[in-house]
C-alpha cells in the first residue's frame, strides 16, 4: 500500500524582489512573475540572492512530508506478517457471544491470553482483536423498522478509543436487516476514522424482503452492494490517509452473497477478507471451509470462526491454524 503526503497547515506567506529585472512573488507556494518597469524598480529591496533564500526556504517547508498514521502495532499495511485472534460479541449483550461474558477490562485480558496461544503456532504476529457487534439483529421491529438495532455511535467511539489503549484491534460488524451495509457504515464515519478500527458485514442478518425475519430465514447480499460498501470504506481511507483497513465479509452458505465471481478486490486501501463462520463438528466445519475457498476471488484472505457452545468440539488452536490457507482471522463466539 502507497503511503499518502500531506502538506502541513500554513498561513500565506508572501516575499518580493527583483530578478534580472523582473517582480518575483510568492505567495502560498506559487511563484508568480510580473513584468516590473525599470523606472519603477525598488533598488532599496532585499538583494537578489537574499530574496531567492527565503523563496527557496518557503518552498522546502511547504513539501514537508508529515509521518503518516501507523497501526498501533506498527506500519500502515496489514500484510502476511500479521495474524488476528478476536472474540466476537457485545459488551453489554453476555448472550451475543464471548466479547461480553465479562467485564470489558477482563476481555481485554483473555483475548490477549487466547492470542498467546495462537502465537505458539505462527512466525507471524498475532493481534489481539475485537469483533464488535455494532448493530444488532432484531426479531421484531425496530423504530425505524428495519429489524435492527443500532448503538449509539458515541458508545462505539469510546469502546473503540479504549480498546486502542489497551492495544487492541476492533472490527465492527453489521448485521443491518432491512437496511443496506453502506447506510448502516457511513453511520459510524467518525468510529471508522479511527487507525485502528476494520469493518465486518454479516449477510446472515441482511433481509432482502418485507416478509424475510431473522431467525426464519438465513438472509443474503448482492455482490454489488458488498462493491459499494467496500468502495466507498476505501475512498474513506485514502481521503483520511488512514492505514490500510480489515473488510470482512461473513459466509457459510452459498446463497449468503449472490454473484460473488464480481466482487471487487483490488483497491490497496482494504485487507479483504472471508470469514467462514459455520458451526458443528470439525468435519462440518472443514466442509464449508473447502466449499467456500473454491473460486475465491483474487487477493481475498480467509478466517475462520469457532464456537464455544455450537461447535461438537471446539476446535483448538493447533487444528484451527492447520487449515489451508492458513487462516488470517480467527474469532471465537
Amino acid at each position: 500500500m502507497k503511503k499518502h503526503t500531506k502538506y502541513s497547515h500554513y498561513r500565506p506567506m508572501v516575499f518580493a524582489g527583483f530578478v534580472s529585472g523582473l517582480l518575483v512573488t510568492a505567495t502560498a507556494g506559487a511563484l508568480l512573475w510580473f513584468i516590473a518597469p525599470s523606472k519603477t524598480a525598488d533598488f532599496s529591496a532585499e538583494p537578489e540572492s537574499e530574496s531567492l533564500i527565503k523563496l527557496e526556504e518557503t518552498a522546502a517547508a511547504e513539501n514537508i512530508e508529515e509521518k503518516p498514521i501507523e497501526l498501533f502495532f506498527g506500519g500502515t499495511e496489514l500484510s502476511d506478517d500479521f495474524r488476528f485472534l478476536a472474540l466476537y460479541g457485545n459488551p453489554e449483550y453476555k448472550s451475543l457471544g464471548a466479547l461480553g461474558e465479562q467485564p470489558l477490562n477482563d476481555t481485554y485480558d483473555r483475548v490477549k491470553a487466547l492470542a498467546k496461544q495462537y502465537q505458539a503456532l505462527t512466525d507471524s504476529n498475532v493481534i489481539p482483536t475485537l469483533e464488535l457487534i455494532t448493530t444488532i439483529a432484531s426479531a421484531g421491529p425496530t423504530d425505524d423498522d428495519d429489524y435492527s438495532q443500532e448503538i449509539e455511535a458515541d458508545k462505539i467511539l469510546s469502546w473503540a478509543k479504549d480498546a486502542e489503549k489497551n492495544d487492541v484491534y476492533l472490527v465492527l460488524d453489521l448485521q443491518p436487516g432491512r437496511a443496506t451495509f453502506l447506510e448502516q457504515a457511513k453511520a459510524y464515519e467518525e468510529v471508522l476514522r479511527l487507525p485502528n478500527v476494520g469493518l465486518a458485514l454479516d449477510p446472515e442478518w441482511r433481509l432482502q424482503k418485507k416478509t424475510d425475519r431473522h431467525l426464519v430465514k438465513v438472509g443474503s447480499v448482492s455482490s454489488k452492494e458488498i462493491n459499494q460498501t467496500s468502495e466507498w470504506l476505501a475512498n474513506f481511507t485514502k481521503d483520511n490517509k488512514l492505514p490500510q483497513k480489515m473488510f470482512i465479509v461473513h459466509q457459510f452458505k452459498d446463497s449468503m452473497i449472490t454473484d460473488r465471481e464480481k466482487l471487487r478486490t483490488d483497491r490497496e486501501e482494504l485487507l479483504y477478507v472471508l470469514h467462514m463462520d459455520g458451526h458443528g463438528s470439525m468435519g462440518q466445519k472443514i466442509e464449508t471451509w473447502n466449499r467456500l475457498k473454491k473460486d475465491l476471488p483474487q487477493n481475498m484472505q480467509m478466517a475462520w470462526k469457532n464456537f464455544y457452545d455450537e461447535d461438537k468440539p471446539t476446535p483448538t488452536p493447533k487444528h484451527t491454524m492447520l487449515q489451508d490457507p492458513q487462516p488470517v482471522f480467527v474469532s471465537y463466539q
